[in-house]
């Protein structure tokens, strides 16, 4: 079997280099690296991890917690961290809980220290301080990516600001009675409720606007049976704001069942990016998910390399696309 020393004779490079080339850390040319690479495919040289370890100190595996698997910003964002870290050389160890606060408490008081892994991100959770306190305990770097933490390293976009892009929007479209598609949670610094908050905030500024809230599950089920409670209602929105695209081609869809067209007689507008958007020429706010998961993987990788946490909030972009699902209110 072919060694570090054999791929470094085939190269004609130092160890030390064949080394950086293959980790992806480290000063090495782009043209010594395709050789290295180069090399080592000719030779059927694969890094060993146990041995990396002992070297490095590291496990070259980052931990990942997420509440859903089956859903797409939770999908799409974990293939962002993927693109990262494997660039890198890191493999994940992924973790997925639930609201079970027993289950909880295994994964951060039990998983999580009991498997070697050098940091560890977070996607969209509500961490309490207990388990704050454990994930923090770790002495690991922890990035947070969407639920606001004011003791990790959190990236987020600015929910409540997309809260208030939407729906001004839809207020500068003309519309006055518009609905709102969310999650009804108690956690004020949760994702669904900074979103809700923001149209909250609009709502109330605006003249003769006429708000109303439908609580759903953030699928395109939860939104298709939201929607249909209030498209079918005795006083119909002329608009909807749903805090997911997923709920907003639910809604889409009931309004098609209705016998409704979209947005003639109803507009309707989501948050996300979601691929499934531009099929229904829906209206959204544009996360970026798959970038948000690549900026977690710089911002993991920076610390442990020795960076010092930022604790910061807001640093991620947005922007409103306009694609069709949105105009004015009929006459």
């Amino acid at each position: 079997m072919a060694g570090i020393d054999d791929v470094a004779q085939r190269a004609g490079v130092s160890t030390a280099t064949v080394s950086r080339a293959l980790s992806g850390r480290g000063p090495v040319s782009a043209r010594t690296r395709e050789r290295v690479v180069a090399a080592a495919d000719e030779l059927g040289y694969v890094v060993s991890a146990a041995a990396s370890s002992l070297a490095t100190g590291r496990t070259r595996a980052i931990g990942v917690v997420v509440p859903f698997l089956d859903r797409w910003f939770f999908s799409t964002v974990l293939a962002g961290i993927s693109d990262g870290l494997v660039r890198h050389g890191y493999d994940i160890t992924l973790y997925s809980v639930t609201s079970d606060r027993d289950e909880r408490r295994r994964v951060f008081g039990d998983n999580l220290r009991r498997r070697r892994i050098d940091a560890v991100i977070t996607i969209a959770l509500d961490l309490d301080a207990e388990e704050s306190a454990l994930v923090r305990g770790l002495g690991i770097p922890v990035v947070s990516i969407g639920g606001p933490n004011p003791l990790l390293t959190t990236l987020t976009v600015d929910d409540r600001a997309v809260g208030r892009v939407a729906t001004t929007h839809l207020l500068d479209l003309g519309h006055r009675r518009i609905a709102h598609i969310g999650a009804d949670l108690a956690s004020e610094a949760s994702v669904p409720a900074l979103r809700r908050r923001g149209f909250d905030e609009v709502m109330r500024d605006a003249a003769d606007a006429e708000p109303r809230f439908e609580p759903a599950d953030f699928t395109i089920e939860g939104g298709s049976a939201a929607a249909t409670r209030l498209l079918t209602g005795r006083t119909r929105p002329t608009a909807v704001f749903a805090a997911s695209d997923e709920m907003a081609i639910g809604a889409i869809l009931a309004a098609r069942e209705a016998g409704l067209r979209v947005p003639e007689d109803v507009s309707v507008i989501g948050v996300d990016g979601h691929e499934l958007g531009r099929w229904f020429g829906l209206t959204t706010v544009d996360q970026f998910a798959r970038g948000q998961g690549g900026r977690a993987a710089e911002a993991v990788l920076a610390e442990i390399d020795g960076a010092e946490p930022e604790r910061r909030r807001g640093t991620l972009p947005f922007e409103l696309h306009d694609r069709g699902s949105t105009a004015p209110p009929p006459a």
